[in-house]
């Protein structure tokens, strides 16, 4: 049996294969095209995964969309009418698409399909599941759990905003939901817009900058913007939004509301933007955390999965987690629009035609979620040659992690470019950039000069599973970087009686713990475990670092700069390493020094991709 998920034609475009038991492939379209969250038919990631599957397109039993096009038109018209005549402008430019494109998709995706497969039953083999379905499918069946409830969060799907599922082996049936326009996901990317930052990217940003503020909003929004009821359902008051009607996110009323207009995208953050994303950071976790303590105590479930991009709220993650409602938790890595992907092949693939539960490894079935291309010794080699590029053959290991470990002691960041690239927004060790977490500047070193963006956005740590426990408040796997914990006490630095006078950004010039370039200004921070099991070689590297330094403990961020896709090949990298200051890459068995390359090739990456 083998099945093809795509999603698209909104944002984060993807293709995902399921064949022979096991997750074959996937990958998000922008890796391929180098456009951030790119929308367009992933025809490159569709080619990759049949390359990858060794299958060509006419031998899938089915290609399943992550969505259903009608039900979405039904919102739009809907909507319209509900609101009519406020919103006509949207719906005028909304109207042509959908007429030209969106109503006829199943026409629209067979065309492009075609391309790969000119005599493939169309009518017969191109399936269609739900929004909320995809998600939750790509949550429960690639988890390690025979029975869980399922919780999908996002902005919106066809019409389900948050919806509850139980799954139970092949089955999963979806039990409640709330729809459209009341969204969780939707007030988070309304003060996303708000702050200044853009929606469906920004998000991340107002989490990263709420430890810096405080929350005096939160009682505002729960008075004026949302009636939430003790079991987490929930409404918005539309009278603030904009998102129905318009082509902004809120409107004059949620501006007297929170005391001015929006900041904008190049004016400097100030206090109230931080209080803001504090307060918005606070709601959710509060909605979340009423959401899943009632799923438990309706359903009895002892496991919970999470999907859709609210999922991706790792600190809101963590709180549940240490809610102890549920005994495990697990949390889709692609949780938001790419892993629809992977969600609708994996609900045909189970129940649709019935096919029996993927054999796991000792987490799950994701394989840690290095799902995209990897390369081989000999192409990375012929590769990084035609780029010009000057590097060291390495093939003992041992000597390759030794030269690695030492280079981050002195204080180097590293590009380590290894096996499968990651599926999913989160570097996970294969297509990183690495660093000490032990030097007070690195994180300072890390935004500004290499990735070319705001000094307060935090970085990950990538910890030993065994020693996890050791340096923070969490003894759980977490190998997705999708739970964040407070650092254990015992590697914290107290602070001094000037350093509690200081706010804002200021709070960045604080050492607060003996890892201070992974310490958020909260102490918390987004843990990956990471386990010999999946990613033998970054764990031995880190085995490495510990057995020189004592500390089991990276630095951990995608290897790209602001705005641009995660580096999926080797020019990627390369070109990545030669714009930015970068100064060691490791990829395979070859390690390149800057000092050693044709200064020629040297990039300014600074402006070279548009702001995320």
């Amino acid at each position: 049996m083998r099945v093809l998920g795509i999603s698209a034609f909104y944002h984060d475009s993807a293709a995902a294969l399921v064949a022979d038991d096991h997750i074959v492939a996937a990958a998000q379209e922008e890796r391929f095209t180098r456009r951030k969250h790119d929308a367009g038919f992933p025809a490159h990631a569709i080619q990759y995964c049949l390359e990858e599957g060794g299958v060509a397109l006419g031998e899938i039993d089915a290609v399943v969309f992550y969505d259903k096009p009608f039900l979405k038109f039904e919102r739009l018209l809907e909507t319209y009418l509900a609101f009519a005549p406020r919103g006509f402008r949207s719906f005028r430019l909304a109207l042509p698409l959908w007429q030209r494109e969106k109503l006829f998709q199943k026409k629209l995706l067979g065309k492009r399909l075609t391309a790969f497969a000119p005599d493939y039953d169309w009518d017969r083999r191109l399936l269609f599941a739900e929004h909320h379905q995809s998600h939750a499918a790509s949550a429960f069946f690639a988890s390690p759990f025979d029975e869980a409830a399922v919780l999908t969060m996002d902005g919106v799907g066809e019409w389900a905003t948050t919806s509850v599922a139980l799954g139970r082996g092949n089955s999963l049936e979806m039990s409640r939901e709330i729809h459209f326009p009341h969204s969780l996901g939707l007030l988070y990317s309304a003060f996303t817009y708000y702050t200044g930052f853009r929606v469906n990217s920004g998000e991340y940003k107002v989490m990263g900058l709420a430890p810096y503020g405080e929350p005096r909003y939160a009682d505002r929004i729960l008075d004026h913007l949302i009636d939430l009821k003790p079991d987490g359902s929930f409404r918005l008051n539309q009278a603030y939004f904009n998102y129905c009607v318009g082509l902004e996110m809120t409107n004059r009323r949620f501006d007297a509301l929170f005391g001015g207009p929006p900041r904008r995208e190049d004016a400097p953050l100030t206090q109230r933007e931080m209080d803001l994303a504090a307060s918005v950071q606070a709601v959710a976790e509060e909605v979340v955390l009423r959401l899943t303590r009632g799923i438990a105590e309706d359903t009895g479930a002892r496991n919970l999965c999470l999907a859709g991009g609210v999922a991706l709220n790792c600190v809101a993650n963590g709180k549940v987690l240490r809610d102890g409602r549920f005994e495990r938790i697990w949390v889709q890595p692609a949780a938001g629009d790419a892993g629809g992907a992977l969600g609708a092949a994996l609900a045909a693939y189970h129940r649709y035609f019935g096919s029996p539960r993927l054999p796991l490894n000792t987490l799950d079935a994701m394989q840690g979620s290095y799902l995209g291309p990897g390369f081989t010794q000999a192409e990375i080699e012929q590769r990084l040659a035609a780029s010009g590029a000057v590097f060291e053959l390495m093939p003992d290991e041992a000597q390759l992690l030794d030269q690695t470990a030492n280079a981050l002691i002195e204080g180097k960041a590293v590009g380590w470019f290894q096996g499968r690239m990651e599926f999913g927004p989160r570097a996970l060790g294969n297509r990183s950039i690495l660093g000490d977490p032990r030097s007070p500047t690195m994180q300072r070193t890390l935004n500004l000069q290499i990735k070319y963006r705001e000094s307060f956005r935090p970085f990950a740590p990538s910890v030993l599973r065994e020693d996890v426990a050791e340096w923070f408040e969490f003894d759980d796997d977490s190998p997705y970087m999708l739970m964040v914990a407070d650092v254990a006490d015992g590697r914290r630095i107290a602070p001094n009686g000037g350093d509690k006078e200081l706010f804002g950004i200021a709070k960045l010039n604080v050492r607060r713990s003996q890892i201070p370039a992974v310490t958020h200004v909260d102490y918390s921070a987004r843990v990956q475990t990471v386990h010999r099991e999946t990613n033998p070689r970054y764990h031995s590297l880190l085995s490495a670092f510990k057995a020189k330094t004592g500390c089991p403990v990276l630095v951990n961020t995608s290897f790209d700069v602001r705005g641009e896709p995660i580096a999926c090949t080797p020019e990627d990298a390369f070109r990545c390493f030669m714009g930015t200051e970068i100064e060691m890459l490791v990829m395979g068995d070859c390690m390149l020094h800057k000092e050693r390359q044709n200064s020629a090739l040297k990039l300014d990456y600074r402006n070279v991709f548009d702001p995320d």
